[in-house]
């Protein structure tokens, strides 16, 4: 651990912000030799003045950097740094990346190797509304489960919503997911994910640029953002309102030249304005998930598409009242009159159907494919 106390060390002086950062260590390779350079020679990098300077040879808080270095120690927490073989290079590429990454989980096993042209890698992110309706979550498990069928690890930012859905479906399917959180890697945010936290610990991989302890507060977020783009070859966004920080993460995706893929909805869900918004700039609409393949994975052809779903064999009259439902709920009522079947008809065809696992009942006799 002490290889890093010098990384810490650094990203806590004042005015030492991550473009200056990682050009001192492009210049002098190591923080331990940044400490140790004259006032003179560090004023000759771009960005350095004479009172960051001064605060780097002043700097006198390693006592709070050994706490923090015997603490990780304690609580099996790594450190992924800007010298690092095994840092992520898509990370690395982007304007201002994370000097240290605090990293909780096995990072090489979740990366399939070290080497920066490792082709088994295929982050992307997903991301959407904390307040998804029941089409946005189904939707969310359907490409979640396919994109994780295929290889894709899924990157996400450990939120309430289509964030914690994504890495939970990732983790049901044995696929691999990675959660970039706003706060400490030490903290738990939101606290109802503890059980979500404690699965991707163990069968995915936790990253965070805060020291730890660092709270949860708002401007963190769009930082964490960044990250989540940065780290992924493209970012999908399920359900989002205009004022949504996944319209942030899409918006950064595109400024560090990912690709972005936006799920269509219904025309009157405030849920669908940020996704139609993105696809009427220019983002990829997605149907399937041959639409995110086909651009992150080279080696990807639609004839080897693993189907979403596969239907049981349904009889005449169950094909019939299924063909009017979709991931969007619809009334009992509804359906009724749509299908021009009797009640009792239609009531004892759901059942069978739920039966089959085909179709999910909601509160108020709603129903939706599954």
């Amino acid at each position: 651990m002490d290889t890093y106390r010098h990384w810490l060390a650094l990203q806590r002086v004042p005015g030492v912000g991550n473009i200056l950062f990682k050009r001192l260590i492009e210049a002098y390779k190591h923080p331990q030799a940044v400490f140790e350079a004259q006032d003179k020679s560090l004023t000759q990098v771009e960005g350095m003045s004479e009172n960051v300077a001064q605060g780097i040879h002043g700097f006198n808080n390693f006592d709070t950097v050994d706490r923090e270095l015997e603490k990780m120690q304690n609580q099996d927490i790594s450190l992924l740094t800007l010298d690092d073989p095994a840092y992520p290079p898509l990370l690395f590429a982007i304007y201002d990346p994370p000097p240290v990454l605090y990293v909780k989980g096995n990072w090489e096993r979740m990366a399939g190797g070290t080497e920066p042209a490792d082709t088994s890698f295929f982050p992307v992110a997903v991301v959407g509304t904390r307040k998804p309706t029941p089409y946005g979550k189904r939707t969310t498990e359907q490409l979640c489960s396919a994109l994780t069928d295929h290889g894709v690890t899924i990157v996400s930012g450990f939120a309430r919503g289509i964030d914690g859905l994504a890495h939970k479906t990732a983790l049901s399917a044995s696929g691999k997911t990675l959660a970039v959180l706003g706060c400490g890697i030490d903290l738990v945010y939101p606290p109802e994910h503890r059980k979500l936290y404690d699965d991707i610990s163990e069968h995915g991989v936790i990253l965070s640029e805060f020291p730890l302890g660092t709270p949860p507060v708002s401007h963190n977020f769009p930082k964490r953002n960044r990250i989540i783009s940065g780290l992924s070859l493209g970012c999908l966004v399920i359900e989002s309102g205009l004022k949504s920080g996944s319209l942030i993460t899409a918006r950064l995706a595109l400024e560090q030249g990912r690709e972005v893929f936006a799920v269509p909805g219904p025309i009157h869900s405030e849920m669908s304005e940020g996704p139609h918004q993105l696809i009427a700039t220019g983002a990829k609409l997605v149907q399937t998930v041959s639409d995110i393949l086909e651009e992150i994975c080279p080696q990807y052809t639609k004839h080897n598409e693993i189907p979403v779903s596969n239907l049981p064999a349904l009889e005449a009259e169950e094909k019939h009242i299924f063909d009017h439902l979709s991931l969007e709920p619809k009334h009992i009522d509804l359906l009724i009159s749509e299908s021009q079947r009797s009640a009792s008809e239609v009531t004892g065809i759901l059942l069978t159907l739920e039966l089959k696992g085909v179709i999910r009942q909601l509160a108020g006799q709603y129903y939706i494919r599954v």
